[in-house]
């Protein structure tokens, strides 16, 4: 997975921090959910416009 078809930063869009692309969903949000314990299962459910490869692409992003 190629965490850049996924997460865009732009400086007009939520002041330039990470997010996956087409939504307003900060990759810090789903990494701090992810710290916290919180499931895939329920992130999706919490974001309804996010797929299971957001969460993966989020997390490749970490990485790097």
């Amino acid at each position: 997975m190629e965490w850049r078809e996924r997460i865009s930063v732009d400086p007009l869009v939520c002041h330039g921090k990470a997010c996956i692309k087409g939504t307003r969903v900060m990759v810090s949000i789903i990494l701090d959910n992810l710290a916290e314990g919180i499931s895939q299962e329920e992130i999706l459910k919490s974001y309804p416009s996010l797929a299971p490869e957001d969460i993966q692409a989020t997390v490749a992003y970490a990485t790097v």
